[in-house]
């Protein structure tokens, strides 16, 4: 009878030489009817496809043929399932100290084999000692011996960009190279197999966004798709995440959406959303007197999700919101808008955009002399190469916040010099926020030895994120990347010594203030 390696027979020579001692019938039946078992059954701990199943198996019946004992009795499915179970489920967790020698590991299963009495069924007795066998397979595994934990022999990471329009600074190609700097200064190699980065614009059409993802996911076997992108697309994304169980980080879009009621257990948002930004600009203003607004909003679910969560705030704090107006996303001439707000007499105009319709808002305003005539302008979401864009004369006092500055202290100057040196601008807490993230990544697959999503995402929310992006952040169970916020404001050209002294930090805003508090979330994930 031949045995069962990986869902496929092998003649009993390749048995020999991949267990050393030759096998007789009985363990090759052992062996054999636990195969179908593994092939059959669906075992909620069996996240590789039946592998570690199957090892487990091999594991009992060189045991067997090493100390030329037979199995006392004939092991039942259920038992099969048990050991199986356990050794998948454990095997998959950290896995230090659990190896002794092999020579340690045959006597000790042979003295319980040698134990077992009147015929009963040992395989449970055994379970904890083939784990430690499992131990032993699964860093051979780890050190690139086995390829059978990286998926397609590569680590494929996707990067969906703004290139050449309205976001095409925040993110872009700027975004692009932040992951392409993590890669390098990881090794290029993740447990000796390859990390391949691919990249595409998505021109800010929705449609285009999910069709690349699509293609990556079905025909290119990426594993993870990293973006820098608008709500609109990375909802649609998460969606795809979901049924397709890949993992999607979402570092350039806002919306609070994708960790409520859009969340989804593949998904990941990482560096900033709407709640944030209203939580610090809206109520740095407010404090500041700002208690009437009207809002100039993007029209798509970005825009409407920052004037909702800076509605929230100012209503908070007992402010009024005398109107708003909506303008489509790369508008260029922002006249007819910038003027109903000055009419509405509010003492706060809000800008609930980004990207060059922030800057053209902030132009058009001067030119209308909005501010000189009295009114503030609030700009919920500003990056570093908008400050630098307007340039200090004109951006000089506008107040914002902001995840990431490259100024900030000696790690972030040291790793944005090195970001510098590729991109030739400083990077924005987007680009950041990347480099930040598929480090992330790649470190749990790393530790885990596989690229399963499921174990994948369950190992990046266990472990704390400490680096130069972000100090002592974790990922939530709604996916929510939770870190230091900061309250900013661009400097006057005065005080500006070089080409990205921009902007100075007023405020730290504690990753537990910062974000929406699990107990308001209408996550499905969330446990309440």
């Amino acid at each position: 009878m031949a045995a069962l390696h990986d869902g496929k027979e092998i003649g009993r020579s390749d048995r020999t030489s991949r267990q050393g001692p030759k096998l007789d019938a009985s363990v090759v039946r052992v062996n054999t009817i636990g195969g179908h078992v593994c092939l059959r059954e669906t075992h909620p701990t069996l996240g590789m496809g039946g592998k570690l199943c199957f090892m487990a198996f091999y594991a009992y019946g060189t045991v067997l043929a090493d100390s030329q004992l037979r199995p006392v009795s004939q092991p039942g499915r259920a038992d099969f399932l048990k050991v199986a179970g356990d050794v998948a489920e454990k095997a998959m967790d950290r896995r230090e100290g659990l190896v002794p020698e092999s020579a340690s590991l045959s006597r000790r299963l042979v003295q319980v084999i040698h134990l077992t009495k009147n015929g009963e069924n040992h395989m449970k007795q055994v379970a904890r000692h083939i784990l430690t066998i499992m131990a032993t397979a699964a860093a051979a595994l780890a050190s690139g011996q086995s390829a059978a934990q990286i998926s397609d022999d590569v680590v494929k990471i996707g990067v969906i960009v703004d290139k050449t329009g309205v976001y095409s600074a925040n993110g872009g190609p700027g975004a692009v190279r932040a992951v392409e700097l993590a890669v390098k200064d990881f090794g290029g190699k993740v447990n000796g197999k390859k990390i391949e980065v691919v990249s595409a614009d998505y021109q800010n059409k929705v449609d285009i966004a999910l069709s690349k993802a699509r293609e990556w996911i079905d025909t290119d076997k990426v594993d993870m798709i990293i973006e820098s992108t608008d709500s609109a697309a990375s909802l649609a994304m998460q969606k795809l995440g979901a049924d397709k169980k890949r993992v999607m980080i979402f570092a350039g879009s806002a919306t609070t959406a994708l960790t409520n009621k859009e969340c989804s257990p593949y998904g990941i948002h990482y560096v900033y959303d709407t709640y944030a930004l209203a939580t610090g600009t809206g109520r740095a203003v407010m404090k500041e007197g700002g208690d009437t607004w009207y809002f100039i909003t993007a029209d798509y679910a970005f825009g409407n999700s920052l004037e909702k969560d800076t509605t929230r705030v100012i209503q908070e704090m007992n402010g009024k919101v005398l109107g708003t107006i909506k303008h489509p996303l790369s508008a260029s001439d922002f006249s007819s808008f910038l003027l109903q707000a000055q009419a509405s007499k509010a003492k706060v105009i809000g800008l609930a955009n980004a990207g060059k319709d922030t800057q053209n808002s902030v132009r058009q305003a001067a030119e209308f002399g909005i501010v000189s005539g009295g009114q503030k302008l609030a700009t919920l979401l500003v990056f570093d190469t908008d400050i630098k864009g307007l340039g200090l004369k004109s951006a000089q006092g506008l107040l914002f916040t902001t995840g990431f500055y490259w100024d900030y202290n000696d790690e972030t100057r040291k790793w944005s010099r090195r970001f510098y040196d590729v991109h030739k601008a400083m990077p924005t807490m987007i680009q950041a926020g990347m480099y930040s993230a598929t480090m992330h990544y790649l470190k749990a697959i790393q530790t885990l030895g596989m690229d399963n999503a499921d174990a994948v995402m369950k190992k990046m929310k266990e472990t704390e994120i400490n680096d130069f992006f972000a100090k002592g952040g974790r990922i939530r169970e709604d996916g929510r990347m939770i870190h230091d916020m900061y309250l900013a404001e661009a400097k006057k050209p005065s005080e500006s010594k070089e080409e990205w002294d921009i902007m100075k930090i007023k405020n730290v805003i504690p990753r537990d203030q910062a974000y929406q508090p699990l107990s308001e979330s209408t996550c499905p994930l969330v446990k309440k």
